[in-house]
């Protein structure tokens, strides 16, 4: 076993499949999860990892000689984090190079936090671009500033609701019905030149974009059951803020006219 105890082993294959746990919770694509897994098991001294991806669990297995282990893991969603992934590279990186060694990845993955970004100003931030299209998509600034309140709105309801745990359809629904129903105060009050403008743009922070690119790049790449499977995903995210905007134009009336 060159060297290598059970326990070793042992640590190399948790480190192995929780390298590719974390870059899957955070909306990495398939082939970045499993390349960079087998690079910190064979850079830690293994001789060869084996992955095989499902849409919420992996299963590793960690060869050195004639010995091996295998891990299952469930990857529970935990939001998209490109720092995460940015900083996961940056550690195979240096473990290639010979800057860590086994104990020093598994310090340095355990003390990895996900960054995130003021609350507070990633709802401002959100408003602003979504009103910036309602601003290109041909309204005036009284339609800017509807779409800024409605997004805003909208966006804290969505984080908070994420705090809570919520199931993302949920979560995505009710969304979808806060941001339109702000939105259709604009129509019913008659406010800028074309308020149905604020009701399209209010919802754009709802395109799932990250998990249909990934969707297309897996199957592309050969991960067809994954590319599947986030594909399906984004389609019941999409289906989902689709209903919460029917609702709410049931709920409060108005017409869905762009």
């Amino acid at each position: 076993m060159m060297g290598y105890d059970e326990q070793q082993l042992r640590r190399l294959s948790k480190l192995a499949i929780r390298t590719g746990q974390r870059l899957l919770q955070h909306g990495a694509e398939s082939k970045l999860v499993v390349d960079l897994a087998q690079r910190v098991g064979r850079a830690l001294g293994a001789d060869a990892v084996e992955l095989s991806l499902n849409s919420n669990s992996m299963v590793a297995t960690v060869i050195i000689g004639d010995e091996c282990m295998t891990t299952t893991r469930r990857c529970p969603d935990a939001g998209i984090n490109m720092t995460v992934i940015t900083e996961l590279q940056q550690l195979c990186l240096q473990a290639e190079s010979g800057k860590l060694d086994i104990d020093g990845f598994e310090q340095a993955i355990e003390n990895l936090s996900s960054f995130k970004y003021n609350r507070h100003l990633v709802a401002v931030m959100i408003g602003l671009s979504c009103a910036c299209f309602a601003r290109l998509a041909g309204g005036d600034w009284a339609v800017f500033s509807l779409t800024f309140v409605a997004s805003s709105v909208a966006m804290a309801v969505r984080q908070r609701l994420g705090l809570l745990h919520f199931n993302p359809l949920v979560n995505f629904f009710v969304t979808a019905l806060v941001a339109t129903s702000v939105s259709l105060l604009g129509v019913r009050y008659a406010i800028g030149n074309d308020p149905h403008i604020a009701m399209a743009s209010s919802v754009l922070l709802l395109v799932p974009g990250v998990p249909l690119i990934n969707a297309v790049s897996d199957m592309v790449k050969g991960y067809i059951d994954m590319g599947v499977a986030r594909w399906v995903f984004a389609t019941m995210l999409t289906l989902a803020t689709s209903i919460g905007i029917i609702a709410a134009v049931g709920l409060w009336g108005g017409s869905m006219h762009v």
